[in-house]
């Protein structure tokens, strides 16, 4: 019970630094992150926060990744959720300040992705399963043959002009991320000793699986009292 209670510290307070990461960025006004472009757009097209827009894409992407034929977890469900009300919760109360001048908005931009970063090892490692866009880089991974590179530079090259198209702010702060991110984030995982390669993932079939064949033994062994005592 207390190991199970440390994973679930674990995983919400990565997916708060996930949250307090990408407010960073944004806070930064230097311009989103590729999803973060097509979010803002999202938002702006409904008239909602870009922390509901963030839940409602990645409802979507859940579906989508389930469709389609990969796993989803615990972790993928929470990170859905969570990470979108996180990111109103930081916005709407203004926790996360705002600089002028270019040099402290670009540091606070790189921060931002390297707490990001760390964030996703602290979610990641508990084994609860990826977040529902990497799912879907993942899940077209599988399905086209192509490499990962490839795929997640497509799926972020139409997240970016379809945001784009409905409002996203695109500036010079999109093309670091895109270029410095994955550096950012290896960078965190490497502090971390981390390898996501290592992590063994419990999914939410595997658990539906499990207390199925509980269930299953408890009426075999029901069944074979019932007989004994018959006997």
């Amino acid at each position: 019970m207390k190991k199970t209670g440390l994973i679930i510290i674990k995983l919400f307070v990565g997916l708060f630094a996930c949250a307090l990461g990408i407010v960073m960025t944004i806070n930064a006004n230097l311009g989103l992150s590729p999803w973060d472009v097509f979010h803002q757009g999202f938002a702006n097209l409904l008239g909602i926060t870009i922390g509901k827009a963030h839940i409602i894409v990645g409802l979507s992407l859940v579906i989508t990744d389930h469709l389609i034929g990969e796993k989803v977890g615990w972790g993928t469900l929470s990170n859905m959720l969570f990470v979108g009300l996180f990111i109103d919760f930081l916005m709407l109360n203004k926790l996360v300040p705002t600089f002028n001048g270019f040099i402290p908005n670009l540091v606070m931009m790189l921060l931002g992705v390297f707490t990001l970063g760390v964030g996703s090892y602290l979610y990641i490692d508990v084994g609860l399963g990826s977040g529902p866009r990497d799912g879907l880089m993942i899940a077209l991974v599988k399905k086209t043959g192509k490499s990962v590179r490839f795929v997640k530079n497509s799926v972020e090259l139409m997240a970016v002009i379809v945001g784009y198209m409905l409002g996203g702010y695109i500036g010079v702060g999109t093309l670091i991320m895109a270029i410095a991110g994955g550096y950012l984030t290896q960078f965190a995982f490497k502090i971390a000793k981390f390898d996501v390669k290592e992590v063994q993932h419990r999914f939410i079939d595997d658990d539906i699986k499990f207390i199925k064949e509980k269930f299953s033994n408890k009426l075999t062994d029901g069944e074979e009292v019932h007989t004994e005592e018959e006997n």
